[in-house]
């Protein structure tokens, strides 16, 4: 899956754009310059294929403050990690020379770029794009995207620059993603798993500078470990510090087949733990949660452990199947433990539910307990069948799907889950119309 990066000036429209591209409403938009400030991503599917795309702050490339130094950094970090960069111009108020200058910086990356202008929003306003010519930067591509105007044109293009999938998507090997917050020990794990410093481990946050894969043998099986570890460089601008790490944890989610998101038990679970646990499962990768420098507890009492893990729960009731270890990566405290689980949850996403078996186990306990009434209409589902693996999808066929409540699709999920486990296992649900004489058919 290739990173596709949009960047300019302030103000021209890149989180508009972003947010057509994904389809919702995920950033900013305003008219006042530079209100996206820090990283914002999202998955776009076009042509068959799915990139991420990133949106980031207004590009300003001489500047003194201190807020768009840490865009520039975002930008550049960005532009570092792209497949592809969409480059966003005005085609109203013509090419300026913030424009120029970061046309100079794109040409000296050598990185693929597809020149936009935006808020040409018909054909006689497409003129406005011929004088993008003199950036060098090809053939300039007028788009509205506040209507979506022309947008479909330059997707086509864009996709044909963006990476054919890895070999790792059919690497039946398994893939870990050790994830998390800077500075919360996964390079730390990922060397006490390996049993050598393969990684550089130190106590400044964002010193591993790339995502490093290391093979290790665990029963006789290989492994493949992804160490995410922060940032390129050392950097005194915080949002630079997350905007990487988030981009690095995107790339390194994508190709796992399970991701370990680490936290520090001395902080205990914070708002970007629970983001990234939440980036994990839109994959539908599998997920577990490792509890780094555990051994930092002074209470030995198992009660400590038990409390813990119940908080963590209450601030995360959607995730009651994500398994929860206590780990120390300088004591090796359960990293065994670890890779026990990571197995378990990669023979979770493969496992297969024989339709016979859905239909004699589940049906029985949906008919005890109906959906509810909805508009007058009874909801009943007829029949299930597993359509999918790595990860498990689920098809439900009823007689309403489209009133079907989500509080009533969370409890057939617990079903599921309390007959045929799935732990750590994130699992899918498509809900289909169809009659039950024509299921029987």
């Amino acid at each position: 899956m290739g990173v596709v990066a949009i960047v300019g000036r302030p103000n021209v429209g890149k989180s508009t754009l972003f947010n057509r591209l994904v389809g919702k409403r995920s950033a900013i938009v305003e008219d006042t310059p530079g209100v996206t400030r820090d990283r914002i991503y999202g998955k776009v599917e076009w042509g068959g294929k799915t990139f991420t795309i990133v949106d980031t702050g207004g590009f300003l490339p001489k500047t003194e403050n201190e807020i768009e130094l840490a865009v520039r950094e975002q930008i550049q970090i960005a532009l570092d990690e792209a497949n592809a960069v969409l480059f966003v111009c005005d085609g109203r108020e013509g090419i300026t020379s913030y424009d120029i200058e970061i046309a100079n910086i794109l040409r000296s990356k050598q990185v693929k770029v597809l020149l936009l202008v935006n808020k040409c929003d018909n054909p006689k306003q497409d003129l406005n794009a011929y004088e993008f010519h003199r950036l060098g930067l090809g053939e300039p591509h007028p788009i509205s995207a506040l209507i979506g105007r022309n947008t479909g044109d330059f997707l086509d293009e864009l996709i044909a620059l963006l990476p054919q999938d890895e070999s790792e998507s059919i690497d039946a090997r398994l893939k870990i993603a050790i994830v998390g917050r800077p500075n919360v020990g996964k390079s730390s794990i990922a060397n006490a798993l390996i049993g050598k410093q393969r990684s550089i481990v130190t106590d400044i946050p964002g010193t591993t500078r790339d995502s490093i894969d290391s093979v290790i043998k665990f029963h006789n099986e290989d492994v493949i470990l992804i160490d995410t570890a922060g940032l390129r460089k050392q950097s005194k601008i915080r949002e630079s510090i997350e905007f990487y790490s988030a981009v690095r944890t995107i790339k390194a989610i994508e190709r796992c087949d399970v991701g370990i998101v680490v936290i520090d038990a001395l902080r205990g679970l914070e708002e970007q733990d629970k983001k990234i646990i939440n980036q994990v499962d839109e994959a539908r990768k599998g997920i577990i949660v490792a509890v780094n420098k555990w051994d930092l507890i002074q209470d030995k009492d198992p009660k400590v452990a038990d409390s813990f893990r119940k908080k963590i729960y209450e601030e995360l009731p959607s995730y009651y199947f994500v398994p929860i270890l206590f780990v120390s990566a300088t004591k090796r405290l359960r990293l065994n433990k670890l890779l026990e689980t990571a197995v378990e949850i990669k023979e979770h996403r493969s496992s297969r539910i024989t339709t016979s078996e859905l239909n004699s186990i589940i049906l029985p306990e949906l008919e005890k307990f109906p959906p509810p009434a909805v508009r007058g209409r009874d909801l009943r589902i007829n029949y299930i069948t597993q359509v999918g693996i790595e990860p498990p999808v689920f098809a439900f066929f009823c007689n309403f799907p489209e009133l079907l409540p989500d509080s009533y699709k969370r409890f057939i999920e617990r079903i599921i889950r309390r007959n045929f486990g799935f732990e750590g296992t994130p699992i899918s649900f498509i809900f289909k119309k169809k009659s039950k004489k024509d299921s029987k058919n």
